[in-house]
């Protein structure tokens, strides 16, 4: 009896260390996927000369002519892809993020960590997709606390302009754009393709997507002095939408 039991003893031993020697070789190989980090640029620009585009400065319009003192722009990105070189796609997890023209550091839109290599294209919306419009309260970048936002039925104030100008019969202007749904969503897709200038990402380096947008295309079709104000969705808040997110232009990448 006391034979058996010593023989099933070294046995279970012998499994025992077996099992760790595995375990060691297992662990040994396990390499965990490398990553890098990458981060979107938005620099905003003015009319036709692509001036420096800022707050509380006098700025005219380039097409009418018109003087405008911003003191209050913003708009939400969200919604951020990355389409690796092997056709699969790296989603940016809880993407929302909203751009304030008074917070410089906002301008910077930090992806955090993702796996290194080549990325040959990247999907990003303008605006707050219709799902998250009628989510209820919210953090964050969606926080109700951002004033961007009107009830749930009209949802999120996707681009938000306010300022002075002479032109305007008030003194002011204030234009509040949004709409998620129907003929008035406002919600667009832009894609960039990396055709000449592969997104790389690499270990211990952040990666940059340089974007270019110009707020004075909110006024190419329509003067101040043919409305001053838009507060809901609508036609109007369509039209300078459209026209607004047709200005983003992808211009580089520093790697």
């Amino acid at each position: 009896m006391k034979s058996i039991i010593s023989k099933l003893l070294a046995i279970i031993a012998v499994l025992a260390v077996f099992t760790a020697c595995k375990k060691e070789e297992n662990n040994t190989g396990d390499t965990t996927t490398a990553t890098g980090s990458a981060a979107i640029l938005f620099e905003h620009v003015w009319g036709m000369t692509e001036e420096p585009f800022v707050l509380n400065t006098d700025l005219v319009h380039p097409m009418n002519a018109e003087t405008m003192n911003f003191s209050t722009f913003k708009y939400y990105v969200s919604n951020v892809k990355l389409k690796k070189a092997d056709g699969t796609w790296w989603i940016h997890p809880e993407s929302y993020f909203l751009v304030d023209a008074s917070n410089d550091l906002s301008s910077v839109l930090n992806l955090g960590t993702l796996p290194v290599g080549e990325y040959t294209q990247m999907e990003y919306t303008l605006g707050v997709d219709s799902l998250r419009n009628v989510s209820g309260a919210q953090t964050g970048a969606l926080s109700t606390t951002n004033n961007m936002f009107w009830s749930w039925n009209s949802g999120y104030i996707m681009v938000k302009a306010e300022g002075t100008s002479p032109q305007s019969s008030t003194g002011n202007f204030a234009f509040h754009l949004g709409g998620y749904k129907g003929t008035n969503n406002i919600v667009t897709v832009k894609t960039i393709s990396f055709d000449t200038e592969k997104l790389i990402v690499s270990k211990g380096n952040t990666s940059q997507v340089h974007i270019k947008n110009n707020p004075a295309k909110l006024f190419h079709q329509d003067p101040l002095s043919s409305g001053t104000s838009t507060m809901m969705p609508g036609a109007k808040a369509k039209q300078m939408a459209t026209n607004y997110y047709a200005s983003f232009v992808f211009e580089h990448v520093h790697n």
